[in-house]
């Protein structure tokens, strides 16, 4: 969303930096065809690797980037391994940095997501904070508040501009044959619940006994296919789990919104879930969107028994709870990015800071 308010200006220059952190095809190729992503300026081809390596491979590529180019801003997004990199490369060369969905936290330094997001918050010149409780958190962190600019959630902007074109273009409901709330979705990608055989099992046995008069459709992550094929035993559970490849933006906004419940340990998803008003159940102790919990429009599940989970699947399909609040902002966040963007330089250029050849470069996964 950002990318497509920056072609209302022609004065912008977008160059797009794929680190190739996310490269499978289902996962990547397919999201720039949907969602009408320009062809990157470079992709770095980084791979799967350890936390690490990859961060490691792409420094250097990232560094002779921005070197190359001399950007007036470089953008990172979220929490990935990408957004650090990017956010490293760019402190370094004391290039202008601004953080796209700054401020969230889970409050559990385990997770590699939460130490990306607070390194890349603390090392940004400008934070896009999506919601009051993240611009609180960069607050209470002490980061000073003309850094920091309340725009919304881009998320919130994709899931309302592309809702109309997934139901024009998809056929997923037809192929899978399913009926609008006659099935529950269910992602898991996450390391803490792939990475343990006996975590993913619970998982699964916990999802099969929950799911009562339901078939579960089960979009596999390429790193949840792997132990699968490993796992002993999982292929007795009901023909009820419905596993399946990924999918595209545009069919799995299909599936989210006509689902009956999303059960996930995605943090996207989780958001998703609420914008098409389904309840959702997340495999996890903690979330970073603190908001959907408050709202009653999520639910934790940490899986450390199928029993647990169960329940918690129960509850959610009994207790949906009544829409309130959007705390995600007004559907113009990326709008509202672009112009912060254009005034903090056009700040710049009247105290005399001189000008670079591109206003942004987004490094993305």
């Amino acid at each position: 969303m950002v990318s497509r308010a920056f072609r209302s200006h022609p004065e912008i220059q977008e160059i797009l930096v794929h680190t190739g952190q996310h490269y499978d095809s289902n996962l990547s190729e397919i999201f720039f065809a949907e969602l009408g992503i320009p062809e990157p300026s470079f992709h770095l081809g980084i791979g799967s690797g350890t936390h690490g390596y990859q961060i490691a491979r792409m420094l250097e590529p990232i560094e002779q980037v921005l070197i190359q180019e001399q950007p007036a801003w470089v953008l990172v997004y979220g929490d990935t391994n990408s957004t650090l990199a990017g956010a490293l490369a760019a402190s370094k060369l004391h290039l202008p940095l601004a953080h796209i969905e700054a401020g969230l936290r889970s409050f559990n330094r385990n997770m590699p997501e939460e130490l990306n997001r607070v390194l890349t918050d603390h090392a940004s010149d400008l934070l896009f904070p999506p919601t009051d409780l993240a611009e609180r958190n960069l607050r209470t962190e002490g980061i000073a508040a003309e850094r920091i600019r309340l725009v919304g959630d881009v998320m919130c902007d994709a899931a309302r501009y592309f809702q109309c074109l997934a139901e024009r273009q998809s056929t997923i409901l037809d192929r899978f044959q399913l009926d609008s709330q006659r099935y529950i979705l269910a992602t898991v990608h996450r390391a803490e619940n792939t990475d343990c055989g006996d975590r993913l099992r619970t998982i699964l046995r916990g999802l099969d006994e929950a799911a009562t008069g339901l078939p579960i459709i089960f979009p596999l992550h390429p790193r949840t296919r792997s132990v699968l094929a490993n796992l002993e035993g999982f292929t007795k559970l009901s023909e009820r789990l419905r596993f399946v490849d990924p999918v595209g933006y545009l069919d799995m906004a299909m599936l989210e919104r006509n689902a009956r419940l999303i059960v996930t340990d995605s943090g996207g998803v989780q958001k998703e879930a609420f914008f098409y008003s389904v309840p959702c159940v997340t495999l996890r102790t903690e979330t970073e969107w603190q908001e959907l919990i408050e709202l009653g429009w999520n639910r934790l599940a940490p899986p450390t028994s199928a029993n647990s989970v169960a329940t918690a699947l129960q509850k959610a399909l009994t207790e949906t709870p009544r829409m309130s609040r959007n705390p995600y902002g007004d559907g113009h966040a990326a709008e509202h990015v672009v112009q912060h963007l254009l005034t903090w330089r056009s700040a710049e250029r009247k105290a005399g800071v001189p000008a670079r050849s591109a206003v942004s470069a987004n490094v993305a996964t």
